[in-house]
């Protein structure tokens, strides 16, 4: 059977640590012939709490405050105990889908988790990304990558994003972004907009 093409969808992904408790973290997820591929870098939370407890829930928020603050020690948000699965969802989700995982390769540097779905919920309407959402979880995705990408190449894609926060942020998006700022600050990083 040919494999359909897949996407890579910017998510949070909630896990169970040993003690119960949920672990919100950022990942690029693919949803591959009817399942999701949840890729964890090794070692991580995601990867041990996945390999221990074979259920997650994938978050999808508007809220761009939990890309940034798992990124930058805040991971301290407000959970619900999911309906079909033993987990936990973000109370500010959109929508939410439990997982079970039904095959592990504990591959390097990732592992790979493949998992069906268990329970599809939505609790209020996605009205899309504006400029300064998806700037955000552009550069929680560089912090998440900073001892991999070249000083420059940081440093570029900061300019180029801080065009769409100055223009079209928010609060909840210019308190995000001050988080990620100050995370790539602490890094050593110089950025021309200070």
């Amino acid at each position: 059977m040919a494999q359909l093409e897949s996407k890579i969808h910017e998510v949070i992904v909630t896990t169970l640590s040993e003690s119960g408790q949920a672990h919100s973290a950022p990942m690029g997820i693919s949803e591959v012939n009817g399942y999701f591929i949840i890729q964890p870098f090794k070692p991580s939370a995601t990867y041990e709490n996945l390999k221990r407890h074979r259920q997650c829930t994938i978050n999808y928020t508007d809220d761009v405050r939990v890309f940034a603050g798992s990124l930058t020690g805040r991971r301290e948000w407000k959970t619900i105990p999911c309906q079909k699965i033993e987990g936990q969802y973000l109370a500010q989700a959109l929508a939410h889908t439990e997982l079970d995982i039904v095959s592990f390769d504990d591959g390097d540097p990732r592992a790979c988790f493949k998992a069906k779905i268990v329970g599809d919920y939505t609790h209020a309407p996605f009205r899309g990304f504006n400029r300064a959402q998806s700037a955000v979880i552009d550069a929680a995705i560089l912090v998440s990558r900073l001892t991999m990408l070249p000083v420059k190449k940081v440093q570029q894609e900061i300019n180029y994003l801080t065009i769409a926060i100055e223009k079209t942020a928010g609060p909840r998006e210019l308190e995000a972004w001050g988080w990620l700022m100050a995370k790539i600050k602490d890094a050593g990083i110089e950025l021309d907009n200070d």
